[in-house]
């Protein structure tokens, strides 16, 4: 199945690509996705397999172009799309992060841009060895688009000779400029950049640029090269610098933080509004294998209850399949048969992920990771993060005279690597106004940490709300294997959302 992320199929359930909105499609078979985006859905996306390790690879860019002239001029755009590179099949990696005792997939060997890297072990300009290039024109002003589509890597970058880097863009939502010195994109995330290249004067003799790009706040780092080309060079960088010309920034819980504004106002919901707030600690423990849960809660695309998919089950069995909401009221939000946390149209949701010591080894050894949070559906108001225990009333302070972006991605991170076991450990906090019915996935992105159960279910309205296709319209999709499945010789029935 395939994930379009950061679109909201909130019109065409059935096409979210997650394991709790449709059944996976079988070998052989094939599968129609309708994506209908908005005109305020302008922007750069991408889409990725949502089964297992396969996101690794099985992904690319998506872009959505502006209904009518961008609110920013550019000339031209580049891509620049982040993977990570294992030594290793997908298979081997998910039976090893779900055996018991764990087989870690060991770290990136490789940060890949637009597919092109160099390995650890590897030599650029060896063989087909190769640093990636960016290719530009001298005096024009450049749409880089800045993809996450990394396993685990959250990747600083940075460009020899050209620092200002004005953002304009993240996660599908233009933003007041704001000018950084280098990017720093974790896995989901994506942004839009304005550069403006040297004139030819400005060039003169040097027409190669090393781009320096390292991965963040993992037990090793790596460091990659690119290289940043204008037209006609005549000596080209093949290999890697002997040392790095780059010192880039270690502040790396700051970056962005408070800082980024809407272009146009977004309908940000005052403290007043909220009608819920929820605390959800992340805890990693050991129960014959290595996992993660969210508030006690472990969930993976085998947990039982997701058999068959939820909203498959809320189709096939009408209301008696929903979530009970009173009981998820009273065991922190999440209901306890259902396994799905859920939520009523028109609230506004303030969710605080808290970040924890691991308790896994004796004695538990404390250990911290970051983790960058992602959300099916709506798009949630980022507001912030910190060290320690969130306190409403501080950070309420910092939200003055500050209007929060749209994101559907940000960072939980660690402020070390270890602290007590159990401990808090930094929080990242959301608020979210419940207004696409649906039944929605939010998850850490990390895809070790996803396979390890670091993911959770949300079922936004009511039955009403939710079912909306007509019975007759769903029947193809509520089966495995079922009539809106095509393949060799058979012909896909596919309820079209727009035809109407």
């Amino acid at each position: 199945m395939s994930h379009w992320h950061g679109l909201s199929q909130r019109t065409a359930p059935f096409s979210d690509g997650s394991p709790v909105s449709q059944w996976p499609i079988a070998p052989h078979r094939c599968f129609d996705y309708e994506v209908h985006p908005e005109e305020d859905d302008a922007g750069t996306y991408f889409y990725h397999s949502h089964i297992g390790f396969q996101a690794v690879s099985a992904a690319g860019p998506l872009i959505v172009e502006d209904a009518s002239a961008p609110p920013y001029e550019y000339d031209d755009e580049r891509i620049i799309f982040f993977q990570d590179y294992f030594n290793n099949t997908d298979t081997a990696i998910e039976q090893g992060l779900t055996n018991s005792p764990l087989v870690w997939s060991g770290e990136t060997r490789a940060v890949l841009v637009n597919g092109v890297g160099v390995a650890i072990g590897e030599k650029a300009g060896v063989a087909t060895c190769k640093l990636p290039v960016i290719d530009v024109e001298p005096g024009m002003t450049y749409r880089l688009r800045f993809v996450g589509s990394t396993a685990i890597s959250m990747v600083a970058l940075g460009i020899e000779d050209h620092d200002a880097l004005d953002i304009i863009g993240a996660d599908g939502h233009y933003t007041k400029p704001y000018r950084v010195d280098h990017m720093q994109v974790a896995s989901g995330q994506r942004f839009e950049v304005l550069l403006k290249t040297k004139t030819i004067d400005e060039v003169g003799n040097q027409t190669d640029y090393v781009i320096q790009f390292e991965t963040k706040d993992r037990p090793e780092v790596y460091t990659g090269y690119g290289v940043l080309r204008y037209s006609n060079a005549t000596t080209q960088i093949a290999t890697p610098p002997v040392s790095p010309p780059l010192v880039l920034s270690n502040a790396t819980y700051n970056w962005l933080e408070y800082a980024l504004e809407p272009l146009t106002p977004n309908n940000f919901p005052s403290a007043t509004e909220v009608t819920r707030r929820l605390y959800i600690s992340n805890v990693q423990l050991a129960k014959g294998n290595t996992i993660w849960q969210l508030d006690g809660l472990n969930w993976t695309a085998g947990t039982p209850a997701n058999d068959p998919p939820y909203l498959v089950d809320i189709y096939k069995n009408g209301p008696a399949a929903m979530p009970n909401y009173t009981a998820a009221l009273e065991n922190d939000g999440w209901d306890p048969y259902t396994l799905t946390w859920p939520a009523k149209l028109g609230e506004v949701l303030e969710i605080i992920w808290v970040n924890t010591g691991s308790i896994v080894g004796d004695p538990p050894n404390g250990g911290v990771d970051f983790h960058p949070f992602h959300a099916h559906g709506g798009h949630y108001y980022d507001i912030g993060s910190g060290n320690g225990t969130y306190d409403p009333a501080a950070n309420e302070e910092k939200l003055k005279d500050y209007s929060p972006v749209l994101r559907d991605t940000t960072n939980l991170y660690r402020y070390g690597a270890k602290t007590t076991a159990g401990a808090n450990a930094g929080w990242r906090a959301w608020r979210l106004r419940v207004e696409d019915a649906g039944v929605w996935m939010v998850h850490c992105h990390v895809l070790q940490h996803m396979l390890m159960g670091m993911q959770s279910v949300w079922v936004m309205g009511d039955y009403a709300d939710i079912a909306r296709i007509p019975y007759s319209g769903a029947e193809g999709y509520l089966q495995y294997g079922g009539s809106a499945y095509g393949g060799d010789n058979i012909s896909s029935l596919v309820y079209h959302n727009w035809d109407k």
